[in-house]
């Protein structure tokens, strides 16, 4: 039987009508994306990078200490410590205030330390001398150092040396408990030395007995110059 020209054209229209619908139809299984997976991405690689820019500091301190070394590949003046000897969190010291605190929660700047007794002998007085006059040198970077003076007793301290050194922070501390945390030079003992800790709390440095104060500035503003922590 010959079809209408309406049927004809309805058979015609089928194959193109099935076509559309292919194209208007939901996207094949194989060419879907998890929703929001490129962003997932992006955000930790970002997170990775700020972790990266944040360590930055730390990690180029270490290399430069233990590495290169502060001095530009020459030997330091000061003993570098190795491996590292953080201030021990059990470390507590009694402040002019009276009030005891940890000394780790000196952390986040550079600790020049002398360990002596409170009446402070000539030694003791000339070792605070030049890490006064070491810090000043350092101009504008002085004020990420602070210099602390570890009194293995409880006596009073001379006038003389109370006046001279107001900036020095003057902590009471347990002779054994610092000579846990100190090491010395074969020969010599805790009070012989002058040392240095980093802002992350760890004792990096410890200068000789009888020292040369343009050696020790060196050593600072090197640390200084090459760190960006503190």
């Amino acid at each position: 039987m010959q079809k209408s020209p309406s049927q004809a054209s309805s058979d015609h229209a089928q194959p193109g009508n099935t076509q559309s619908g292919q194209q208007r139809g939901t996207t094949p299984a194989s060419d879907q994306r998890a929703p929001g997976g490129g962003s997932w991405k992006r955000g930790r690689w970002t997170m990775l990078l700020i972790a990266l820019i944040c360590a930055a500091p730390v990690i180029g301190s270490y290399f430069t200490y233990y590495v290169i070394k502060p001095t530009g590949g020459t030997t330091s003046y000061g003993k570098l410590i190795e491996p590292q000897r953080p201030i021990p969190d059990t470390l507590v010291v009694t402040g002019e205030d009276g009030k005891p605190i940890k000394l780790a929660s000196m952390r986040g700047r550079w600790l020049m330390i002398s360990v002596d007794g409170s009446a402070c002998d000539k030694a003791c007085a000339t070792k605070l001398y030049f890490m006064r006059q070491i810090r000043a040198t350092q101009a504008g970077e002085r004020e990420r150092i602070v210099n602390i003076w570890l009194r293995t007793d409880a006596s009073k301290v001379p006038d003389v040396i109370e006046n001279a050194y107001p900036d020095t922070e003057k902590f009471v501390a347990s002779a054994p408990d610092v000579a846990a945390w100190l090491p010395v030079d074969d020969g010599t003992q805790l009070t012989d030395h002058i040392y240095m800790v980093d802002p992350n709390g760890n004792l990096m440095m410890r200068f000789p007995k009888d020292p040369n104060p343009s050696k020790i500035k060196g050593d600072v503003s090197k640390l200084l110059r090459n760190s960006s922590i503190g």
